[in-house]
């Protein structure tokens, strides 16, 4: 179930004895990948680094691994884009370049990289956080929003808006770049994204 207002994450107990040791997150992105084709259970991850291990804390697990740790679920999101098909567990990027045009983040996960993204996000809420930067954001807004990113401090802005979906449909004037978790998954015009709930546990 996901997490609702007031109430706890997760629970505690023992590590499960199928628990996949990850070191980041394109390393969780293709173990997801993998057990949805297949058709699998996700298995229990113990996260090492990445965005996603971020968002959880990044506590260290070394110590924990031969006793009882925090058992949290997690979703993951679907996307579909020109009839493919991939996952996501922290963030899709969709861009040109940085500096011009329309950039859109999918958040799963709160940060990409050092940047405060989503401040908001929830990797367990149900929901995607879309962070969407209109194409006519000028260079100098877009520099000064940089700087001002890695504190999650670039929102609210005229030019970013920012929504929750469980369910939506995007499309761009023109196909852009798109990456999933870190890892490059080509371009398209139009992507479809899908939150998948409780998809697999996250043990810290």
């Amino acid at each position: 179930m996901t997490i609702r207002k007031g109430d706890e994450w997760g629970t505690v107990g023992a590590l499960p004895a199928d628990a996949v040791v990850v070191p980041d997150d394109a390393a969780l992105h293709e173990l997801v990948n993998a057990s949805r084709r297949d058709g699998t259970d996700i298995p229990p991850v113990v996260l090492h680094g990445g965005d996603l291990h971020r968002a959880l804390g990044g506590t260290p697990p070394g110590d924990r691994l031969g006793g009882r740790v925090a058992l949290l679920p997690i979703d993951v999101v679907r996307v579909d884009a020109d009839g493919r098909t991939a996952w996501f567990a922290a963030h899709l990027l969709a861009r040109g370049s940085w500096w011009r045009g329309r950039v859109v983040g999918a958040m799963n996960a709160q940060h990409r990289g050092t940047w405060d993204v989503a401040p908001r996000s929830h990797p367990n809420d149900g929901r995607v956080d879309i962070v969407d930067v209109a194409a006519s954001m000028t260079p100098r807004d877009r520099w000064r929003a940089s700087r001002r990113i890695d504190q999650g401090t670039h929102v609210p802005h005229p030019s970013i808006s920012v929504r929750q979906a469980t369910e939506t449909t995007i499309s761009f004037d023109a196909p852009l770049q798109l990456w999933l978790d870190g890892v490059p998954w080509g371009s398209a015009a139009t992507i479809t994204l899908t939150v998948e709930p409780d998809a697999f546990l996250a043990c810290v």
